[in-house]
């Protein structure tokens, strides 16, 4: 159960209307790392998480603060557009090309769709995705994208703070700022706080190290023309999951045969000249079916 109150987390009251602006601000609604994102994102590792009490009721906290923040954006994206586009504003912009270019920087879905307000859409116009949010399951994986979608989202406030004077923008901007940069701590400590709990370690997941191929989990294969790569903590030294030492493969040879696709099915018309000789008939997958199970019972050899 969610519970709404009519006050804002913060104030979006902007000085003047600017909906040449409020399409800019539109990114930080529904771009891939805007309020929408970190929300769905949130509330879904929240609703999906096995495990209770602290993890569980701190990912709930953040995720249903994120909807304020959502709230707080759309409020402030329609004091924007506020008495834009007038018909007055509409005869100058005919009549003025300096005017009329810049009305051309506003987003005309938010008049024609939205009646003057906000859109769940980037500034581009492009709608918000569910692809944007991740939640996988396993609180290393999601809390290393959360840090990831609060560093991106700050960069982006950051950069939107610096294309307006509007005090009552940056108020509320400073305000977004404070919390991104509590949110990407807070999931950097709830890194530490899944290896202090000894629930996760360092890399995702954490089962498997026996099955890969280890002679290759710790070295930096050298394949571009710069030379300064080998310079970083990342070429020498311990790895940070404690259980190889960094190198750098110097000379990196390939490893596998020559890349080539199998013979095409005809009924594809891919062009081919026939040397790599016939295509193989389809083959089945591992499942096995009712003539599977009789093939198998009577030549179990197979």
């Amino acid at each position: 159960m969610f519970r709404h109150t009519q006050r804002l987390q913060f104030d979006a009251k902007p000085e003047k209307p600017d909906p040449v602006y409020a399409h800019k601000l539109q990114e930080l609604v529904g771009g891939a790392y805007g309020e929408m994102t970190v929300m769905v994102q949130y509330m879904f590792q929240g609703w999906n998480c096995r495990v209770k009490g602290k993890y569980k009721d701190m990912i709930m906290d953040v995720a249903t603060e994120e909807i304020g923040h959502v709230e707080m954006l759309a409020t402030m994206i329609a004091r924007l557009m506020e008495g834009a586009p007038a018909t007055a504003t509409t005869q100058v912009a005919v009549s003025d090309p300096a005017v009329g270019a810049v009305m051309g920087g506003m987003d005309p879905q938010q008049a024609i769709i939205a009646g003057g307000a906000a859109l769940p859409s980037d500034s581009n116009g492009y709608p918000w995705n569910g692809r944007y949010a991740t939640a996988s399951g396993n609180l290393l994986a999601d809390f290393y994208a959360n840090v990831a979608a609060e560093a991106q989202s700050r960069l982006q406030t950051a950069r939107l703070y610096n294309m307006t004077d509007d005090p009552g923008v940056k108020d509320m901007l400073r305000f977004n700022l404070a919390r991104d940069t509590y949110h990407q701590n807070l999931w950097l400590a709830a890194i530490e706080q899944l290896r202090e709990d000894n629930l996760e370690d360092v890399v995702v997941p954490g089962s498997l190290a026996d099955e890969e191929h280890r002679e290759h989990a710790a070295a930096l294969w050298h394949l571009s023309d710069g030379e300064a790569a080998a310079a970083g903590l990342w070429a020498s030294g311990p790895t940070p999951d404690g259980d190889h030492e960094f190198g750098v493969l110097a000379d990196a040879q390939p490893l596998g045969d020559k890349a080539s696709p199998p013979p095409p099915d005809p009924k594809l018309f891919a062009t081919y000249d026939g040397s790599m000789g016939d295509p193989k008939s389809p083959a089945l997958g591992t499942e096995t079916g009712l003539k599977g199970k009789l093939r198998n019972a009577l030549s179990p050899d197979e």
